[in-house]
């Protein structure tokens, strides 16, 4: 869906912390800015501090206002408003499912963020729907004519393909945050692949466009564009079960980052458990 605050990091956000920080007692790095806390989010699970971490974390530095660029009004933040980081807060469940279901399509290794959204379209604005439709239009344009089949049809601004299964560091190259959000803009719910490269994975899980999810193997070698394939999510335990095929795989849980993504991006996730207030309050 378009954001009407897309939730980009980098110098695109006004973002305040304190220049003393009490995160190393809660687990995390020290924290000068918001490149700092999201960067911090990278693609090895051993990174990804505990939900109360993070609550500790907004809690302890983020004294003062924090106002986004494109916001259509500042957001304040009051260090006195508890933010519970429980099952309640999130409304979301420990073993709670969710699933996916269509064709896949699937890419070998090293896609770059070149062949995800070309730079030529990174003019388009995502925090405008027209534009964010056609971002998504134009997502994995860059593949080479190697790939027969077509992402996205001639004159479409949707893709009938709502899983990419790719292969080893995929997402590599420049830090476009355009990368996830035309893949989620072009319908893709969720991508699958062997690695990620750490930029890549951090700015899907900021942005909540997209599920990235890391595989056990190479399934971009198991399966082929066009099979029919569902993705269940578990909190414990995760696999892509292939129809077409009729085989099953396991994949590595997506950990504390799914509430992140389930919310719809880092700050909608903050407003949503308490730790920033909503445009409402």
């Amino acid at each position: 869906m378009a954001h009407s605050c897309l939730p980009i990091i980098d110098s695109k956000l006004a973002f305040s912390f304190p220049a003393a920080s009490k995160t190393a007692s809660y687990g995390l790095p020290r924290c000068n800015s918001v490149a700092d806390f999201c960067g911090y989010f990278s693609i090895g699970r051993s990174n990804w501090p505990s939900l109360s971490a993070i609550s500790s974390t907004v809690n302890h530095c983020c004294k003062g206002s924090i106002s986004l660029f494109h916001s259509p009004k500042p957001l304040t933040y009051s260090s006195n408003s508890p933010a519970s980081m429980s099952t309640a807060a999130t409304g979301l469940a420990a073993d709670a499912s969710t699933a996916f279901h269509g064709e896949c399509y699937v890419v070998g290794d090293n896609i770059d963020t070149d062949q995800i959204i070309p730079a030529e379209y990174l003019t388009l604005v995502p925090s405008k729907p027209d534009e964010y439709e056609k971002l998504g239009s134009y997502a994995l344009i860059g593949l080479p004519s190697s790939y027969e089949t077509r992402f996205i049809e001639a004159g479409a601004t949707k893709s009938r393909f709502k899983i990419v299964i790719a292969g080893d560091n995929f997402g590599c190259g420049s830090s476009r945050e355009h990368a996830p959000v035309a893949l989620g803009a072009s319908g893709v719910a969720v991508v699958v692949a062997e690695s990620y490269a750490r930029i890549f994975f951090r700015n899907s899980v900021a942005t909540g466009e997209i599920y990235p999810l890391e595989s056990e193997g190479r399934l971009c070698e198991e399966c082929r564009t066009g099979d029919l394939v569902t993705i269940e999510l578990t909190g414990s335990q995760s696999k892509l079960v292939n129809h077409t095929s009729g085989k099953e795989y396991n994949l590595k849980p997506i950990g504390d980052a799914g509430p992140v993504i389930e919310a719809g991006g880092i700050f909608a996730y903050a407003r949503k458990t308490g730790m920033i207030p909503s445009r409402d309050a």
